[in-house]
């Protein structure tokens, strides 16, 4: 259940992003789902994607750095209140969560990642919670 994502630490200067993104189309490598947080100095830029060591090999080997982590997706339906019985489950289970970033999948399903601070105690609370939890290779086929 848990699912790799890759952390890719950009100066925050023009084009910096489109070149890490340059490297990830003339890979071959599709993005299943992205973040991007910024400072004035530098964006942390997260990705999903099929073949995550692959990926952070690739993009290595392009001067860039990255760091490979590990999310949580939750499905969901699409609409409102949804988020938010998820959030209230991890908060029942005293569970903090450092980030999420969600996005819609198909018509009425949407999907979200969760960044807690405890993974497997996250995991075990929302299996008991009856949310349901997305396998790394679903997530990586969609």
């Amino acid at each position: 259940m848990k699912i790799k994502q890759l952390s890719l630490f950009l100066e925050n200067r023009k084009g910096r992003m489109r070149k890490a993104l340059d490297v990830l189309e003339k890979g071959g490598v599709s993005i299943r789902a992205l973040s991007i947080a910024d400072t004035s100095d530098f964006g942390i830029l997260r990705l999903i994607v099929p073949e995550p060591e692959n990926t952070k090999k690739l993009l290595e080997e392009n001067n860039f750095i990255v760091k490979i982590g590990e999310v949580i997706a939750v499905r969901m339906e699409d609409e409102p209140g949804s988020l938010g019985k998820i959030l209230e489950i991890l908060d029942e289970n005293d569970i903090n969560l450092s980030y999420l970033y969600a996005f819609v999948a198909k018509e009425e399903m949407a999907i979200v990642l969760l960044h807690p601070e405890n993974i497997d105690e996250s995991i075990r609370a929302l299996q008991d919670g009856g949310t349901d939890l997305i396998s790394a290779e679903e997530i990586y086929s969609l």
